[in-house]
């Protein structure tokens, strides 16, 4: 088994597709509409269905109001360099809701940003990142 997509209901699928392609830099993968069923499915991600988890962005038309609820928590992406993406997807309109920095009680960095129905991004620092590699390199006493 391996996981396909995760759904997301989204008010405004033109606003949800801008977000994951032109901001985050997915790819819409697929798109169909169900007239019968008055609901449009379209597919967003970094690679195939056929190789990697997707995201599914279900459009109820009759629909433009969703609860977020409690129980849901996040879709985390892994990136190289947290600071210079943080930046990157604040030019390209993306809001950042959380900077860049440790995670409490840990070290990993991580940031979250929110897409345009509430539904939180983490970001996670891959690697070191190239702030906390300079502080590790730098010299004793200095």
């Amino acid at each position: 088994m391996r996981i396909l997509h995760t759904m997301l209901r989204v008010r405004d699928l033109e606003a949800s597709k801008a977000f994951y392609c032109d901001v985050l830099g997915m790819k819409l993968l697929r798109q169909k509409d169900y007239p019968d069923g008055k609901f449009t499915l379209a597919f967003v991600g970094y690679g195939s269905e056929a190789d990697s988890a997707v995201i599914e962005l279900t459009h109820n038309w009759e629909r433009d109001r969703y609860e977020l609820g409690d129980a849901f928590g996040h879709i985390a992406l892994g990136v190289e360099d947290i600071y210079r993406t943080c930046s990157e997807l604040t030019a390209r309109g993306g809001k950042v809701v959380r900077q860049p920095g440790p995670m409490k009680h840990g070290s990993t960095v991580i940031a979250f940003l929110e897409d345009p129905d509430g539904y939180k991004i983490e970001l996670i620092q891959k690697s070191p990142s190239p702030l906390s590699t300079a502080v590790q390199q730098a010299p004793v006493g200095a």
